[in-house]
């Protein structure tokens, strides 16, 4: 099976408890690495300079074309505390091109302005399955580059999944927790997703499914959501089980915050993964709306 994503790679430097960690990052990089694992064929969108060590797509068997810029990387500063971290956007490279594939599933998931609008409707024209994570179309910069989220029109007809936190959905659209999923739902998406810290649900129709992820020591959160939603993206197109979707990327950002690695070292095995998904498997709770 195949997995097309349309999404930046980026050099971070994250900083953990005073700690500074340079790293390859970009939701093209962890959502590329991680359907790797669960052995999908991908073809990555996206673009990068020649600061960025394309090698280690190539060692992963991800296929890119006509990725190179003349600009450097887009690149964030990013700083964690517990759950939470801020970014500051340091360099921003080019916007991607599009180009046309056959693939089971797209993901289009930007980290900062990198899909157009022209190229956003053409993806959704082309695509059999999309799933979206729209943190990168809703960032703003402030004069200090400090990263903000703001209000954003997005035209989200064509989108089968989508994955938002609390703060995300109130750009998008207005409403308690519930009321966001729900006015999400209603412009057509099937599957709507809303993590909040350790709590993750899913809305399916009329029904609210959700697990809640251990409340352990969390260290660096970079990425998490991008290996959560190529997990739920992979399962879903090959088992067609949203309920197994919901527990294996769980299972998945579990064994990712329990390596306690920074950066792309945190992607876990399938194996691993695996297990866990049995785990949150038997614990799905479910309530009607």
């Amino acid at each position: 099976m195949k997995l097309a994503v349309f999404a930046h790679c980026a050099i971070d430097t994250i900083t953990i408890d005073g700690s500074n960690y340079e790293q390859i990052g970009g939701s093209a990089s962890y959502c590329g690495i991680t359907a790797r694992q669960f052995k999908f064929d991908v073809d990555l969108f996206t673009k990068f300079g020649s600061d960025f060590p394309k090698q280690y797509l190539s060692e992963n068997k991800i296929n890119f074309i006509n990725s190179e810029s003349k600009k450097n990387t887009t690149k964030f500063a990013i700083s964690i505390t517990g759950s939470d971290r801020t970014l500051k956007l340091e360099n921003e490279c080019d916007a991607i091109d599009y180009s046309s594939v056959n693939a089971d599933g797209h993901l289009v998931s930007p980290i900062y302005h990198e899909i157009t609008d022209d190229v956003f409707k053409k993806i959704k024209n082309d695509s059999n399955f999309l799933f979206v994570d729209p943190q990168g179309f809703l960032r703003q910069k402030d004069d200090q580059n400090n990263i903000v989220l703001k209000n954003t029109e997005l035209d989200l007809s064509g989108v089968n999944a989508i994955k938002i936190n609390p703060e995300e959905g109130k750009c998008l659209v207005n409403g308690t927790h519930d009321e966001m999923m729900l006015a999400l739902q209603k412009k057509g998406i099937e599957h709507v997703l809303l993590t909040n810290k350790t709590d993750v649900s899913l809305l399916v129709k009329d029904k609210i499914y959700s697990i809640t992820l251990p409340n352990k020591n969390i260290h660096d959160t970079t990425g998490i959501g991008d290996i959560f939603c190529a997990t739920f993206t992979c399962t879903l197109l090959k088992e067609k089980d949203f309920l197994w979707a919901l527990s294996f990327a769980g299972g998945a950002a579990q064994a990712a915050l329990d390596s306690k690695n920074v950066g792309l070292q945190k992607i876990p095995s399938k194996g691993i993964v695996q297990n866990n998904a049995v785990y949150f498997y038997n614990l799905i709770k479910f309530r009607n709306l």
